[in-house]
């Protein structure tokens, strides 16, 4: 019996011997590893290549622009103007810079970015893991079939990975179609009936106005985002908001921590780019409605703050053409004075705090509520109460560890094509050091 036991101790730790040295076989050293190959990871990977440092860049996606090819709608566009497209090495040189390039011409970008630059992106790979190195010495990466030791750890999977969907979306009858806004494609796609939208931020409102455009019946429970004109006093609102430094603000202007993760306003930049108006929603056809709060009986529940909602829309279109006023009274230009339509159909619209699904003859619902953040792979003490990193400039206080693309990482535009590039040159110049 003692022989035995032993044969089984020895062999137990052969077992345990055999695992070490295939994990160690499956380990690979590199100095500085990407976790995400979207915008702010390639701009981190063209200027690492531009310091000839040593890198990979790990995508879970199988190719690049992984966001921009299956999370938007087919006649999705920019919603700034090209020139804004402004990532290292490839600025936007082409001749229609005051346009809004399509979903696809997107995509294609980033593909001839990911060429040019011969950027070393691994496609197919999970990240499930980001820890220190036992060693001391950087961290360990684990995917789903490798370990990788590194240096430098830059995490740029960017601000949305979850749909946010309520929970009481499972209490909805299962004959309703539901999707978020990432899996819509077209009307066309969507089974016959009306359609609700859930949120009018950016992507609601677009969503919506195509709907109906198409002849759809429209419902869009509003939120708090506000809006902008397209153009004012003959300039495209994003020139404007990039001259008086709006793309600019720090953190430290906020009103709040929790303001980081507002949305920006809305507007589109459908047919050389289009003004979102929820009161010429509600003259077009569309029912607005407040905020949704639950479901019973298959009728919906919404709280009594549409008009609320309204009212701050309008005020932050207020708001921010009087700061471009001021600046350009400030700087003396010449702009002729614009005074913009005011809207009131919302207003006076009737509210409807309860809906039947059946009676409005509602088949879909659309949840354009954006996305949570999970950046639950870092297994460090680096998060804030709101589960966002405590960073300076991207840089934490564990040496080696990086984060970029997230909005207010820096300055408001940190997460945007026009400003991903800044930071993620202070990050590189940090590890070239």
């Amino acid at each position: 019996m003692v022989f035995i036991k032993n044969r089984i101790s020895r062999r137990g730790r052969w077992e345990a011997q055999k695992e070490k040295i295939e994990v160690i076989n499956m380990t690979q050293s590199i100095e500085t590893i990407i976790i995400g190959g979207g915008q702010a990871g390639l701009a981190t990977g063209y200027y690492l290549g531009q310091h000839n440092r040593e890198h990979i860049i790990l995508e879970q996606a199988a190719q690049a622009g992984n966001a921009w090819r299956n999370d938007r709608w087919d006649s999705f566009t920019l919603v700034t103007p090209n020139w804004s497209i402004q990532l290292p090495g490839a600025e936007y040189q082409g001749d229609d810079p005051d346009g809004f390039l399509p979903r696809d011409e997107i995509v294609a970008y980033l593909e001839q970015y990911v060429e040019r630059y011969h950027l070393p992106v691994r496609y197919g790979v999970r990240v499930t893991a980001v820890e220190q190195n036992p060693s001391g010495k950087g961290y360990l990466v684990r995917t789903d079939n490798r370990i990788y030791e590194a240096r430098n750890v830059v995490m740029a999977t960017g601000l949305y990975q979850r749909p946010k969907i309520p929970p009481f979306a499972t209490e909805l009858p299962p004959h309703i179609l539901q999707i978020h806004s990432g899996q819509y494609r077209n009307p066309q796609a969507l089974p016959p009936g009306a359609v609700l939208v859930v949120g009018s931020g950016q992507s609601g409102c677009q969503i919506a106005q195509e709907l109906y455009e198409n002849g759809r019946k429209t419902y869009l429970c509003t939120g708090g985002t506000g809006r902008v004109p397209r153009r004012y006093r003959r300039k495209d609102i994003t020139e404007w908001l990039k001259l008086a430094g709006w793309f600019d603000r720090t953190p430290e202007m906020l009103p709040s921590p929790k303001a980081r993760f507002g949305g920006n306003p809305h507007v589109s930049g459908k047919d050389g780019g289009r003004t979102l108006n929820l009161h010429q929603f509600t003259r077009d056809g569309v029912t607005l409605l407040g905020h949704l709060i639950g479901v019973q009986d298959e009728v919906l529940q919404m709280a009594p703050d549409r008009n609320v909602n309204l009212a701050k829309a309008d005020r932050a279109e207020t708001e921010i053409t009087k700061m471009v006023d001021e600046f350009i009274s400030k700087n003396g230009l010449e702009a002729p004075i614009e005074n913009l339509p005011e809207l009131r159909d919302g207003f006076a619209a009737e509210e409807i705090l309860s809906l039947s699904l059946k009676s409005a003859g509602i088949t879909t619902i659309i949840w354009a509520l954006g996305y949570t953040f999970d950046f639950s792979q870092v297994k460090l003490p680096i998060f804030d109460s709101d589960g966002y990193p405590v960073q300076k400039r991207g840089v934490i206080e564990y040496p080696g560890l990086f984060f970029v693309g997230l909005p207010w990482l820096n300055k408001m535009k940190s997460g945007l094509l026009i400003g991903v590039g800044e930071d993620a040159k202070y990050i590189t110049d940090v590890i070239a050091i």
